[in-house]
């Protein structure tokens, strides 16, 4: 089992900065990737970032360059750096874990509003 918890939403200006960090206890040795992603109301949910064990880190388009995925191994924790942002980022932003088992873990959901 890994918890998460995560921290660090909350309401910004479209254009500003805001960081998410997200914790991981439990049994940290069998996660392989951690990272995040969101949920707009009325859509799914969707990938926005993740950093392998390689380390290799992949985001999805609508972020490039805009949002940095940073992990430490050493602390298990992710912390998402979120730049230039806009109002289609608004979501409830959820970290996630996958383990070598290709076992996925959820974390509680930050939320995270932009306004105009």
């Amino acid at each position: 089992q890994v918890q998460l918890v995560e921290s660090g939403g909350g309401l910004v200006q479209a254009g500003g900065s805001l960081r998410l960090s997200c914790a991981a206890s439990g049994n940290r040795f069998s996660i392989n990737s951690m990272g995040w992603y969101r949920q707009a109301p009325g859509k799914q949910r969707e990938f926005v970032a993740t950093v392998t064990s390689s380390p290799t880190t992949h985001y999805a388009d609508s972020v490039k360059g805009r949002f940095s995925d940073r992990r430490d191994n050493a602390k298990n924790t992710v912390d998402l750096q979120k730049n230039s942002l806009k109002r289609g980022d608004a979501a409830v932003y959820y970290c996630n874990t996958r383990t070598w088992r290709m076992q996925d873990y959820w974390g509680q959901g930050t939320l995270v509003t932009v306004s105009s």
